[in-house]
């Protein structure tokens, strides 16, 4: 079974992804830590995140095994890979790992931008998760707060609406739901309250039954 989850940032895709792997027993990929992870390469080499040619010499080279999670959580790095993301090469190079890993038995629960319209536009279920600016923000503020970044909710909304706008209007792969995708509205929901509303969607798909 394969579960595609699209969505803008700090809409609460993340979260819900890895709460459904578990229940599912099924493999789980943040597909924006790729992106983070070429941002990083391309930051730490002192290069400027739209040199194209070398994002998607980092992107080829990746190893995602390697990943450091809480490094490629930090808001320059966050920044870096929105525009890293819109680069049509580097979207490209990691095309292949993102479709194979989501074809691992026994299937995969896969979260970013991209996955129910260009990664997995087979998957069984897709759900676009969304919530309000606002909320987001705020959401993302707390996260920040908690690893010990000094935030200004101000500015986390400003930088999700930037890269709301650059993701939505990229050439490639923009963000956009699929025409069968399953929008959940976590605006006013908790953690467990979005989960679970999430599950009912799976499981309706499965079953065929309507949604409530």
């Amino acid at each position: 079974m394969i579960i595609a989850i699209d969505g803008p940032a700090a809409s609460g895709k993340g979260t819900i992804a890895r709460q459904l792997a578990a229940v599912y027993g099924l493999h789980h990929l943040d597909t924006g830590l790729l992106y983070r992870a070429v941002a990083k390469a391309m930051l730490d080499g002192g290069h400027p995140p739209d040199d194209a040619a070398r994002a998607t010499a980092a992107a080829i080279a990746l190893d995602p095994r390697k990943f450091e999670d809480n490094a490629l959580k930090l808001q320059a790095i966050t920044e870096a890979a929105s525009v890293v993301a819109a680069i049509p090469q580097v979207r490209q190079a990691l095309m292949n790992y993102q479709r194979e890993f989501a074809t691992k038995p026994p299937g995969a629960v896969l979260d970013g931008r991209d996955i129910g319209t260009v990664i997995a536009p087979g998957a069984d279920v897709k759900l676009f998760v969304v919530a309000t600016p606002e909320v987001r923000a705020k959401r993302r503020a707390l996260e920040l707060q908690a690893r010990g970044e000094a935030t200004d909710e101000a500015e986390v909304l400003a930088d999700l609406l930037r890269r709301d706008e650059r993701d939505s209007r990229r050439t490639a792969a923009p963000l956009k739901a699929a025409p069968d995708a399953h929008l959940l509205d976590t605006t006013h929901l908790g953690i467990d309250a979005a989960f679970r509303a999430a599950v009912d969607i799976i499981e309706a798909v499965r079953t065929g039954r309507k949604r409530r």
